[in-house]
Parts: C-alpha cells; sequence; structure tokens
C-alpha cells in the first residue's frame, strides 16, 4: 500500500534516520523555536539586560494576540545570531509566506488565521524580538522562502538556514502530511539541483507531533527538558548510507554542529559569550547530548543527488 510519507522513508533509507532525537523542551512551539536559536526560553523586563530575563518555560515572553499580549515582547538574552555575526558567519532565517501552523494560544483548538511572512514575528518567527538581531543590523536576515528557492539555484545560501514552513505544508492538524511531503521534497530538490549540494547538511526534524503514544520516555537533563521524541533525519553528501543513529539527541545538537563547524565549538555560554544571564546550563555541553559528526563519512565519495517526485503517488485520498 502506497502511503502519503514515501518520500520520508526513502530519505531515511537512503540517509541517516535518527531515531532517538528529542525536543530540547517539555512545553509548545514558541518555546521550542527560542530554543532552536538561542538554547533558551525566557521572560525578561530590560531591553538589552540579559540579567533581566528568567527562566520561563511555558510562557516567555509571548507575541501580541497570544493571551492578551498588546505589546511586543522582550527577547535580551544571547541568541546564535550573536555568535555568528560577530564570527562573520552568513546566515538566514527563512519563512513561508501565508498563516502560522498554530493559534497564537496554544489551549486553543482552532482559531482565525494569522497571518505569516518573514517581516511578521510570531511564535515561529522569533528572531526579530531579540535585541542582539536588531542591535546587529541583521533584521533583514529574516526573509522570505523565495530568496532560499534563488540561493540554492544559484549556489548562494548562507552558511547556516533556518526553515519555517507555512501553515497549510507544516503537518500541523488538520493539515495533511502529504502536503508537508510535497513542500519539503521541493527544497531538498531545490539544494541537491543546486551547486550548495556537493558540501552540505540538511537536518530535517519536526518539533512536536500529534500527540500519539510512544514508549520511549524523554530523559530529564534540567528542568526545561528534552521533550517529546520526534522524528528526524540527516541528508547529505556525506551522511551515512542508510545509518540508524541511536544516540540521544536534542535539537541542541544542530547548535552544537554550527557552533563546531563554524565557531570553533564556542558556546551560547553566559560565562564566555560577553552577555551574562541566568539560563540554567549551556545545553551544547550536557553529557547526554550525542554528536550529529558520527552520522557522516567525510572519507567517503560524496553522494550524488537523490532526487524523488514532488507528489509521489499514493492510494490516499485528498481532499
Amino acid at each position: 500500500m502506497a502511503t502519503s510519507a514515501s518520500n520520508y522513508w526513502a530519505y531515511a533509507h537512503q540517509f541517516v534516520l535518527q531515531d532517538h532525537m528529542f525536543e530540547p523542551n517539555a512545553s509548545w512551539s514558541l518555546p521550542e523555536h527560542l530554543f532552536q536559536v538561542s538554547e533558551w526560553s525566557a521572560h525578561c523586563t530590560k531591553h538589552d539586560d540579559p540579567s533581566s530575563c528568567k527562566n520561563a518555560l511555558q510562557n516567555p515572553g509571548n507575541p501580541p494576540g497570544f493571551s492578551g499580549a498588546t505589546t511586543a515582547p522582550i527577547y535580551a538574552w544571547t541568541d546564535l545570531t550573536y555568535l555568528m555575526h560577530r564570527a562573520g558567519v552568513s546566515w538566514g532565517y527563512f519563512v513561508l509566506n501565508g498563516t502560522e501552523p498554530d493559534c497564537e494560544d496554544d489551549e486553543q483548538e482552532d482559531c482565525l488565521p494569522i497571518v505569516q511572512n518573514a517581516k511578521t514575528p510570531g511564535i515561529w518567527n522569533p528572531l526579530p524580538f531579540f535585541d542582539t538581531v536588531k542591535n546587529d543590523g541583521e533584521l533583514d536576515n529574516v526573509q522570505t522562502l523565495e530568496n532560499f528557492i534563488n540561493e540554492a539555484e544559484h549556489g548562494s545560501l548562507p552558511q547556516v538556514s533556518w526553515i519555517v514552513p507555512s501553515g497549510d505544508v507544516s503537518e500541523h492538524p488538520p493539515s495533511l502530511v502529504s502536503k508537508g511531503q510535497e513542500f519539503v521534497t521541493h527544497l531538498i530538490n531545490s539544494v541537491m539541483e543546486g551547486p550548495n549540494w556537493k558540501d552540505c547538511a540538511i537536518f530535517l526534524a519536526w518539533d512536536d507531533w500529534g500527540g500519539f503514544y510512544d514508549h520511549v520516555v524523554p530523559m530529564s537533563v534540567d528542568e526545561n527538558g528534552y521533550g517529546l521524541r520526534v522524528p528526524s533525519m540527516v541528508i547529505s553528501p556525506f551522511a551515512k548510507r542508510g545509518y540508524i543513529d541511536h544516540q540521544t539527541l536534542s535539537f541542541d545538537a544542530f547548535v552544537k554542529f554550527i557552533e563546531d563547524d563554524f565557531l570553533n565549538s564556542e558556546r551560547i555560554d553566559p560565562a564566555t559569550d560577553g552577555r551574562p544571564d541566568p539560563r540554567p546550563d549551556v545545553r551544547e555541553n550536557a553529557s547526554q547530548l550525542g554528536d550529529l559528526t558520527r552520522d557522516f563519512d567525510f572519507d567517503q565519495e560524496p553522494r550524488k543527488p537523490f532526487f524523488l517526485p514532488e507528489r509521489p503517488k499514493t492510494d490516499l485520498i485528498e481532499p
């Protein structure tokens, strides 16, 4: 029987499947996206003062419209782009125009669509709220997804890229998995067709899942996580073929990989980054966290592009 996720299975068979990847925090979409770019979720009271921030796993500074918030939140703590800017590492945060994949109030089961684009900070687009991004003059690095496709075609992608879907391709209920797979396949094919494929690493992951039972209990690394186990894959010319990575991982491993690869292993660390804040720990240094370099074989001949149809045949009936 054909399924709606046949391309995902094909990527997993051809490249690397990580079967012990966990959300970095036991919470919802906004804190998770804050962890993706900064390794923390906090509530701050003063701009440009990281010491004014306090740990806030469930209720960080919320975008206007969430839980009655009417003003922009203060994200004064240090994020990864601060270290990259200081080191001259290029980055882009690419947002697909559409609507947000989730309600601003996470307790709501349904809500009116909320417009999302590169110029609308929100629960899936938090970087424009960070003081560091504004102070470094890098707000324009948060940009439309069309720019990613164009830069992939010309081989001019930044050294680090994040991709944010819109609601209809996010696989967030009631969106279809098949629509998300089509979106992901288009992005991967675009990279494989361009010059950047020769030395890139694509990390494909889901920030949470639909609430089904999972027998693997997340381990506790601190007061914030880990959260639920989620699917994750590594796609690269140097990814091991058909490899299953059993290491304990979280999205912290993505940040650690970037820091090791581009920043000489510098960490988002209050003791060393020049912007001390009271975060509970340096997540990238957790003893439980695995090492993503184990998913690569840099001695192998680089893998050729593995193109897949964006709309594979399926016996599912789509509305």
